[in-house]
């Protein structure tokens, strides 16, 4: 399934797009919001595609392939944007992330497949299976409340505890169960799967998402050019928080405009074709 790019024309409206410019897509994906930038600033402007998978990046490589604009590719973490370009008209941040990637990536993502409780989006680094098996009950406890906004992570954080006493915390259907464990029976039959704030916290954790969220927008600050657009795109309420953040502390030392003083949201039209879509904040600010 293809990734269905969220608030298209209001992220390239954003961009101030340019014949010529040079735009920086810290999110790259499937290309969907690149393909676009691409067909705008044309074979003289520049893209550079940052992602670090490598699927992603084979796939948008075709996808922009025949010479639409010069577009180059970069397998990293967008926290590190800053060693990497320079001198942008533009850059996008699209927060969000292709469920149908994760879903068949075979690393834990999902609450739905049995699989190995990765949820690392690159190669190396820390696992949720580490953390489930080594991480202390209250610290546990912490990230489910704050990055997950679970209700009930201190109970889940207690069973975490009493299960791996008796074996190891490996796969999805182990978290699974000590989650249905944990949680009252109305909690799981809500409109929420009872598993998916507690999969969002480990996911965050595991990846450091805010930190990195917060180095890349400063990254992307510094290689901006003066009249150069940041867009950001937003699904958390804790990135949208950062973000909101970042963009006012920049215009309160003069340092940018906000062209926006409230996050744009997707239209009805957009929410109805693409249910996705419907937590998106897309924000905007100008160098000055």
């Amino acid at each position: 399934m293809s990734h269905i790019p969220v608030l298209l024309n209001e992220a390239l409206s954003g961009l101030n797009l340019q014949a010529g410019a040079k735009i920086v897509d810290a999110t790259l994906g499937e290309a969907g919001h690149a393909l676009s930038i691409c067909e705008a600033i044309g074979p003289q402007g520049t893209l550079l595609g940052i992602d670090l998978n490598q699927t992603n990046l084979e796939k948008s490589r075709k996808r922009l392939a025949g010479g639409i604009c010069h577009a180059q590719f970069l397998q990293a973490n967008f926290r590190n944007i800053k060693d990497f370009a320079s001198e942008a008209d533009g850059v996008l941040f699209d927060l969000g992330y292709s469920s149908g990637e994760l879903e068949e990536s075979g690393r834990g993502f999902s609450f739905q497949k049995d699989e190995p409780l990765l949820m690392r989006y690159g190669e190396e680094g820390l696992t949720a299976a580490e953390i489930l098996n080594s991480w202390s009950e209250e610290r546990t406890a912490d990230i489910l409340e704050t990055l997950g906004e679970e209700r009930f992570a201190e109970k889940i954080a207690r069973e975490i505890v009493i299960y791996r006493k008796r074996k190891r915390i490996l796969t999805t259907f182990d978290l699974n169960e000590i989650i249905t464990r944990a949680t009252p029976r109305w909690y799981q039959k809500g409109r929420l799967h009872p598993a998916t704030k507690t999969y969002q916290a480990l996911r965050m954790a595991v990846n450091d998402e805010l930190a990195a969220l917060e180095e890349g927008l400063q990254g992307a600050w510094r290689i901006l050019k003066s009249q150069g657009r940041l867009v950001i795109i937003s699904f958390h309420s804790l990135e949208d928080r950062l973000v909101k953040n970042f963009f006012r502390d920049k215009s309160k030392t003069g340092q940018a405009r906000l062209i926006t003083k409230k996050p744009m949201r997707p239209k009805r039209e957009e929410v109805l074709v693409n249910a996705r879509a419907r937590s998106a904040k897309l924000r905007i600010l100008e160098k000055i």
